[in-house]
Parts: structure tokens; sequence; C-alpha cells
């Protein structure tokens, strides 16, 4: 299983990024598919989970109506827009699986690094 993210960069405070996670192996409407990320000096949290086959998403709250989680299941991807972003949203973002609950993903992708600056 593998899970490519890619799309991270640099950008000023109030611009966009759009991140993808090329899957492969993996079947992504079959799985809960989500966002994670960590800050430099805390630990990785959730950011976003979808659901594909459902449609169901689900959000924490610092990025409610800002970024938006979404699949394409014929591609097998996953991708998270970023909008409106803030320099606390510098992190690596990884792209997370899991068969059942996405809160804990079993498999992980390698990261991509974003940074907001101010």
């Amino acid at each position: 299983v593998q899970l490519q993210a890619s799309g991270g960069g640099l950008v000023q405070a109030g611009g966009s990024l759009r991140l993808s996670c090329a899957v492969s192996v993996l079947t992504v409407s079959a799985y809960h598919m989500g966002w994670f990320r960590q800050a430099p000096g805390k630990e990785r949290e959730f950011v976003a989970g979808i659901r594909p086959l459902l449609r169901i998403t689900s959000y924490v709250d610092s990025v409610k109506g800002r970024f938006t989680i979404s699949s394409d299941n014929a591609k097998n991807m996953v991708y998270l827009q970023m909008n409106s972003l803030k320099p606390e949203g510098t992190a690596v973002y990884y792209c997370a699986a899991d068969s059942t609950n996405v809160a804990t993903p079993h498999y992980w992708g390698q990261g991509t690094q974003v940074t907001v600056s101010s």
C-alpha cells in the first residue's frame, strides 16, 4: 500500500494550496481516508476525513469552512483544498487510510510540507 502526498509548498497567509494523495493497492472508495498534520514541536493531529462511498466528511474545528476534503474514486485520489491559510497551518501534512476508522489510520503517506508565511 502506498499513499503519495504532494502539493505542499510555501504560501502567504490568506492564500490557498491543494494537496493531493495518490493511492495504490487499496481502493479509496472502500476505505476511510483522511489528512493529518504535524506542526513543529506538536503532536500529529487529525485535519479532515472522508468516506468516499457515502460522501461523508469531517473536519477539525479549526479548519471548518476553509478546508475541503474530496476524492476521485476513478483516479484513486484524495485531495485537500486549503483556503484562507493561516501561519498556524504550517506543518507536514499526511495522507492516511483505514478500513474502519480514519481517526486511527493503519496506513500513512510520507507527508508534504506546507509553510504559511505571515
